[in-house]
């Protein structure tokens, strides 16, 4: 299991969902460029002590990543039309969150392999991406066995 962070614009939330990979023993990919500098104050506090013991691999471009991908990539995106409490959740799988400013280009959502959304109230929009992230690597963790 893997989470991949395309292009983020958010310090503090990339810093977090590294954080989560450090703890939870997953992966974590980021594809740039990014909206900030990875030594960015902000990533560093949201990440804490963790991300010197996060595994981090940096992609210089969407074709560098999808060139070293293994498994299934799997888009958790408000627009996905299936939610994620119903998926089948394998563990080679990538789970790619989109630029919180603008989610994903459609050809990198035509390039995954299932679009997943999170159920949300009518009329709400979507949740904070490191939040969305967390829930849904909660749930592909427990279906796979994952956890550490």
């Amino acid at each position: 299991m893997r989470l991949a962070l395309f292009q983020p614009d958010i310090a503090p939330n990339a810093g977090t969902l590294i954080g989560l990979g450090a703890c939870l023993g997953v992966a974590v990919d980021i594809i740039e460029p990014c909206g900030f500098v990875l030594s960015d104050a902000r990533f560093r506090r949201a990440g804490m002590d963790y991300l010197e013991m996060a595994s981090v691999t940096r992609h210089a471009s969407w074709e560098a990543f999808r060139g070293a991908l293994n498994g299934r990539l799997v888009l958790l995106t408000p627009k996905g039309s299936d939610p994620y409490t119903g998926f089948a959740f394998k563990p080679e799988d990538t789970l790619l969150l989109g630029r919180e400013s603008a989610g994903v280009p459609d050809e990198v959502h035509a390039s995954a392999d299932a679009r997943l959304r999170i159920p949300l109230k009518p009329g709400l929009r979507s949740l904070n991406v490191a939040l969305a992230g967390a829930m849904v690597l909660g749930e592909a963790l427990r279906q796979t066995k994952g956890f550490p």
